[in-house]
């Protein structure tokens, strides 16, 4: 019965019924209170019978209205307006458990549980003024202290003269739906959060439910449920095979768990698992599937077998159990370690440490296998002969469809000789191969430090320029090999009198250098502190020397400066030395002077310059030159784009001077860009020239440029509104900018390389280049340093780096360019020695687009390339 029926029924059986006197005809209407009224005998016969008429019928009603009080499912509850129960129907005594005897004349509060109390004065608030309550959702206790949601419907009763005396309660019983609702909600929340593809089909195969999860597998919305059906995404069989196993698990209220394969919606594969059970419900059979997307580990077991077809590559190889027995070792394994199949099946990993590695190495590197599936560094190893070697090695967790590891896969590459190389590298680009001590390139690096860290410890540090007096004549007078020895006495004098952590170097010649980090964090006292230790300097080289049987004395004379932060260059603070060196100098030599503000006017050349270059990038002085470059037959193959400044009164201003002033200032940004499109939109115009079409152009990207977020999107952007080839396109990387954070400059270069673009390492050999990195880089050339090739007929340092250099892009199957070529017997022996391609005043200045292009049509008439796509 609903609620507001009941209410009804309730009202008339609850309160007492009074019903006021009926005028009858004939009444003596106008009579007097208190006055009698005389009623003839006939109507008394006549109101006596109505009045029984009215009570039989008033209790046939009353009977009927309580009749369905008793039978009423929901409890019935009568009550005063202070709170006590009054009536109870057998409903009441089903659900609260309390006897009808009981409860009556007992407060209703025993049905209320803790924390509920003050709902009853919100409902007796709601009766006094003659409102009900509907429907209101809340708990109440059982006489046994269960709690049950109920739902509550309290309205007023009221006596005949319209008094309301007390309330009416009608309670329903919900804890069954409640509990339903919560189950519904927890079931909803799981299919909502899973990330399996749960779907439910009839069975005809109409899909009639699904999660988000299948949904999106798929490539679907919600407005396909009850439309699409399971020949839409399943390809493996025809539609009746389909529904006949559908029919079969129905029947036998089967469950299967198989592979197959969906279709989305856009036509794509994917490989599933599928989980599937079938019941029956009213009759009507329906399948339940959770659906796995499988096709990542598909792809990886695809991968294993793929390894395993390939395990006989030139590479070592070595598969573990899941406990780390070895099962399989290759042919390059025995090669490189020595073991043999025999040797080795059945034993453990730990066969081949060296002892080079402690304890927390190997933790870590499995904590990282652990947690990514794979690990890869360099390690070294001990082979069977006991010689230790150094590998490159991958190690990777092969796991199965429960995801738990049952195979280990290591894949390793000696690269002993490449790490000697490479060590070969650093020592001939670093160090001064006479004193043993750091060359310019070194120190470079290490002031670039220093400065950081002086800003970090808002400590001061300085830097001494040292130049020997009258070396030249010492030289002229007892020849070289004397100065020589007189220049490494001086590297042992200088290096006894700093502490350690503190820099000497030699620049070259007679010029070395002192740098001092951790100094005073207050101006004088940082100076005082280098002006004793510049004291202590000159007074030990000014000692007599014994050279080749001669007794020698030689001053110096010392130029310093002071440094706090990185805003300067390491440029303008080693130009600052040496302008107070020369002032040292000036003053008498065997003396020490400090930078000062006399010399300030050349730093604000600088500051002037910086000005300069902004307000000539806005007027359009910038001009894009090309320098050609040549492959071994001098064919014009390409042209480096290099940035030129037009000064209208100083005339050209050197790259040097201002290229470094927009690295620091964030000019680069927007320089580096407009070259870039500069010659993207030219390589588009040679594109249809047949005389042009296979020229590349190389673009030098400094750091800044390459670091910004959109980078590749800028680039690729470029390409696509220019039109230009990818393929013609070589940008010029710089060994510090790679390796800065190597995993974001692959990923970098990965998705523009995998567009066509090329990658030439630019100034390699000065920095330092980590051949183990090196091999990870998606680079197609390297380029040799001009400060290499200058001197690479008379000096044995740089001719022995240049073929080091020559020798490991073959190696890696690079190809290998050299600038600053300017002689001819330069090209012979950078050709003799197998390097092909060469840039340089040999073959071309920088030249304007008019010259160069009349460059490549007069040098490029009656000759043929080197190679057949021009590639450099």
């Amino acid at each position: 019965m609903p609620v507001t029926a009941l209410l009804s029924v309730v009202a008339r059986v609850i309160k007492p019924r009074f019903r006021r006197a009926q005028k009858l005809p004939g009444a003596n209407l106008d009579k007097k209170p208190n006055e009698e009224i005389a009623i003839p005998k006939s109507d008394e016969n006549v109101l006596d019978w109505s009045k029984k008429s009215a009570e039989a019928r008033l209790k046939k009603e009353q009977m009927m209205m309580a009749a369905i009080v008793e039978s009423s499912e929901d409890a019935i509850i009568g009550g005063t307006l202070d709170g006590f129960v009054t009536s109870w129907n057998p409903a009441a005594q089903r659900i609260f458990g309390y006897p009808v005897q009981e409860i009556v004349g007992q407060s209703v509060l025993a049905l209320f549980p803790h924390g509920r109390h003050a709902e009853l004065e919100t409902f007796h608030s709601a009766v006094r003024k003659g409102k009900s309550v509907r429907q209101f959702h809340t708990e109440r206790i059982r006489k046994n202290g269960e709690r049950i949601d109920v739902s509550l419907t309290v309205s007023p009763i009221r006596d005949e003269e319209g008094v309301i005396i007390g309330a009416s309660s009608i309670v329903r019983d919900i804890t069954e739906r409640k509990a339903a609702e919560r189950e519904r909600n927890r079931t909803n929340a799981i299919l909502k959060t899973s990330s399996d593809g749960i779907h439910i089909l009839d069975s005809d195969g109409t899909l009639v439910e699904a999660n988000d999860a299948f949904l999106n597998m798929l490539g679907y919305d919600r407005s396909v449920i009850g439309k699409l059906h399971i020949t839409d995404w399943q390809t493996h069989r025809s539609g009746a095979a389909i529904i006949a196993e559908i029919h079969d698990l129905i029947r036998q209220n089967g469950q299967k768990i198989i592979e197959t394969r969906h279709r989305r919606s856009d036509g794509a594969l994917i490989d599933v698992e599928i989980n599937m059970s079938a019941s029956e419900i009213d009759d009507k059979g329906y399948l339940y599937a959770a659906s796995r997307d499988i096709t990542g580990r598909k792809q990886t077991e695809q991968a294993l077998r793929l390894a395993a077809t390939v395990f006989e590559s030139q590479e070592g190889m070595v598969i573990t159990d899941a406990g780390g027995a070895i099962l399989q070792v290759n042919r390059a394994f025995t090669k490189i370690a020595g073991y043999t199949q025999e040797d080795i099946v059945g034993q453990n990993p730990r066969r081949l440490k060296s002892g080079h590695h402690d304890v927390a190495f190997y933790r870590e590197m499995w904590a990282c296998i652990n947690h990514s599936g794979g690990w890869q560094g360099e390690i070294r190893n001990r082979r069977k002969n006991g010689e230790v070697y150094l590998e490159w090695l991958v190690i990777t967790a092969v796991k199965n469809n429960q995801g738990l590891v049952t195979h280990y896969v290591g894949t390793f590459t000696d690269i002993t000789s490449h790490k000697t190389a490479e060590d070969e590298i650093k020592n001939l680009a670093f160090y001064d191969p006479l004193t043993r001590l750091p060359n310019r390139r070194l120190l470079l690096d290490r002031l670039q430090h220093a400065m950081a860290s002086s800003n970090r410890s808002e400590k001061y540090g300085a830097l001494l320029l040292l130049d020997l007096d009258n070396f030249k004549s010492l030289n002229d007078t007892l020849g070289h090999e004397v100065g020589d020895q007189l220049l490494q006495q001086v590297s042992a004098r200088l290096v006894s009198c700093v502490r350690q952590g503190d820099t000497v170097a030699r620049l070259g010649g007679d010029e070395f250098v002192v740098m001092l980090e951790g100094l005073s964090g207050n101006p004088d006292e940082a100076a005082s502190q280098v002006e004793a230790l510049g004291g202590k300097i000159l007074a030990t080289l000014d000692k007599a020397y014994q050279l080749a049987g001669f007794v020698h004395h030689c001053s110096a004379s010392i130029g310093a400066t002071l440094f706090l932060d990185h805003l300067d260059s390491t440029d303008a603070l080693l130009q600052r030395s040496d302008l107070a060196m020369y002032r040292a100098k000036g003053a008498g030599r065997n003396t020490l002077c400090f930078f000062d503000q006399e010399m300030q006017a050349l730093v604000m050349r600088r500051v002037a310059l910086e000005a300069e270059l902004r307000d000539a990038i806005l007027k359009g002085q910038l001009h894009v030159h090309y320098q050609a470059q040549v492959d071994g037959n001098r064919f014009v193959t390409g042209a480096e784009a290099l940035l030129r400044w037009q000064h209208p009164l100083r005339g050209p201003v050197s790259p040097s001077e201002f290229i470094p002033i927009a690295e620091e200032t964030g000019l680069i940004l927007s320089l580096g860009s407009w070259v870039l499109q500069t010659a993207c939109t030219q390589l588009a115009l040679w594109a249809t020239l047949p005389e042009m079409a296979h020229l590349t152009i190389a673009v030098n990207v400094s750091a800044r440029q390459f670091r910004h977020k959109d980078f590749v999107g800028e680039v690729m952007s470029m390409l696509n509104r220019t039109g230009a080839n990818p393929k013609k396109l070589k940008l010029e990387l710089t060994e510090g900018m790679l390796l800065d954070n190597v995993d974001d400059t692959i990923v970098k270069m990965t998705k523009l390389r995998k567009e066509g673009i090329r990658f030439s390492l630019d100034d390699f050999g000065t920095g330092y280049s980590s051949l183990s990195y090196l091999k990870r880089l998606p680079l197609d050339q390297l380029k040799i340093d001009q400060s290499f090739v200058r001197d690479i007929l008379t000096d044995p340092n740089d001719c022995g780096i240049v073929r080091t250099v020559i020798a490991l892009g073959k190696n890696l199957g690079l190809t290998v360019i050299a600038e600053g070529v300017e002689t001819e017997t330069q090209r012979s022996f950078l050709n003799e020695n197998g390097c092909l391609a060469y840039q340089g005043h040999l073959f071309g200045h920088p030249l304007p687009i008019e010259g160069f292009e009349q460059l490549v049509n007069r040098d490029n008439t009656n000759k043929l390339p080197a190679s057949a796509d021009y590639v450099i």
